[in-house]
């Protein structure tokens, strides 16, 4: 999902962050020479997310650094399993700790999540997608655990896609003056991007099923009954999504009434860190 220039330029970022000038505790202490192994040990049971991240993060700040590989992004993990080893100087095992084990318990915490949503979906054809409530700067790497997790990506941001909410609506001047001006815009600049039109009650919906001219319909804070006629209504004519303070207690109840995806941005902005420490050997 995310380019390797692209993590560089994140690491590059990352590190001058939290090293500064230097990281005199270590320095004052360790000598420039010594050598050592840590390893990378879970201590609660989840998905585990950011391997490959890990393995970039100890590559660009000491190349010598070698890693022995137990465990693979998207496995299940529980408490006492070992991830991985990593062996070479000291000082560059202390340097890198604290930033990869953010990355990587941030990551591990959204897979774990997301896995708990795509299990409850099992025997349904509905998705769980995630959403732009992502962490600044992290969204990719929150995105790319989605997706280790068994979710789907909705968008990666506001460039690959069309999605009218209900803001772009009002100030439009409502859902037909929205969609004819996203179509026209998609054909004037050459854009072939899906178009997506969040409605908020059956007024609306009947509209987008009068004009037409999308590629989904978000269904946005409609009750089970109310959803479950909509997507009578829809009759396979357009995707739909529901969003709007979906849970998982509830989630199965909107996934019977046959939408293709339920959208939770619980996936991503409130995820609870997956416990892990790099402990020496």
């Amino acid at each position: 999902m995310f380019d390797n220039d692209h993590l560089q330029e994140l690491i590059r970022y990352w590190f001058a962050e939290d090293i500064g000038d230097g990281d005199h505790t270590s320095l004052s202490c360790i000598p420039a020479e010594a050598r050592g192994k840590s390893r990378l040990i879970i201590k609660e049971d989840g998905v585990l997310a950011g391997v490959e991240v890990a393995k970039e993060i100890f590559k660009a700040f000491d190349p010598d650094l070698k890693m022995t590989q137990f465990l693979h992004d998207g496995d299940d993990v529980k408490a006492g399993d070992i991830a991985f080893e990593v062996e070479g100087r000291v000082l560059s095992l202390l340097q890198t700790e604290r930033l990869m084990l953010n990355i990587m318990q941030r990551m591990s915490g959204v897979a774990t999540v997301t896995r708990r949503y795509a299990e409850r979906l099992k025997g349904y054809h509905t998705k769980v997608l995630d959403t732009r409530k992502t962490t600044p700067g992290l969204r990719l790497l929150e995105k790319q655990a989605v997706k280790l997790g068994g979710g789907v990506n909705h968008r990666i941001g506001l460039f690959d896609m069309i999605l009218l909410k209900d803001n772009h609506v009002d100030f439009a001047g409502g859902i037909a003056n929205a969609i004819q001006r996203a179509r026209n815009y998609c054909r004037e600049k050459g854009k072939n991007l899906k178009i997506e039109i969040e409605v908020r009650n059956f007024d609306e919906l009947q509209q987008v099923l009068e004009l037409g001219g999308v590629d989904r319909i978000m269904l946005d804070n409609f009750s089970v009954p109310d959803t479950k006629k909509a997507v009578e209504l829809i009759a396979g004519r357009f995707e739909t999504e529901s969003s709007g303070g979906i849970t998982l207690d509830t989630l199965t109840d909107y996934a019977a009434c046959g939408v293709d995806y339920i959208s939770v941005g619980a996936l991503t902005h409130s995820v609870k860190s997956l416990d892990m420490s790099f402990k020496a050997v």
